[in-house]
């Protein structure tokens, strides 16, 4: 019994996602650590580009990290940390890009590539709509027969 509720903590332990912030980077105040793992989690490592800050181990992450809560500790509001840093790094820092000019592209490619596979989905569909040949019936055949023969008698 003992080895399988140890087996179940295990478990439960390993499928918990493991942060990569150190003991070292976590700050005493729990309300400026609260706002740092949300802004951590709000901008992208630039070396691994697919995680947040807060989950990866590059070394350019713990830097952003800790860059993050020694501006909290100075007083920053997190959108002065956020200027801060989309002025250095650019908007590619934030795992959300805002919506501005730079960025319309982003925001609407997803609706546009939704409209033209639409389009040519409805394309594709009245196509098929159009080539079925249904099968023709007796009297139609006979007539079609009837037709040819005419045209050119050696058909029949």
């Amino acid at each position: 019994m003992k080895r399988l509720l140890g087996l179940v903590i295990m478990m439960l332990v390993a499928a918990t996602p493991l942060l990569a912030v150190e003991p070292d980077e976590i700050l005493k105040d729990p309300r400026l650590e609260e706002r740092a793992r949300t802004l951590s989690s709000e901008l992208r490592c630039l070396v691994c580009q697919n995680q947040s800050i807060d989950d990866s181990h590059a070394p350019l992450a713990r830097d952003l990290r800790v860059l993050v809560r020694q501006k909290l500790v100075a007083g920053d509001s997190d959108d002065a940390v956020r200027a801060f840093l989309v002025d250095r790094y650019g908007e590619f820092i934030l795992l959300k890009p805002r919506f501005s000019f730079d960025t319309l592209a982003l925001w609407l490619s997803p609706f546009a590539l939704l409209i033209v596979g639409g389009g040519m989905l409805l394309r594709t569909s009245r196509r098929a709509t159009l080539s079925k040949v249904e099968a023709l019936d007796r009297a139609e055949q006979a007539r079609l027969n009837e037709l040819l023969k005419a045209k050119d008698p050696s058909v029949g």
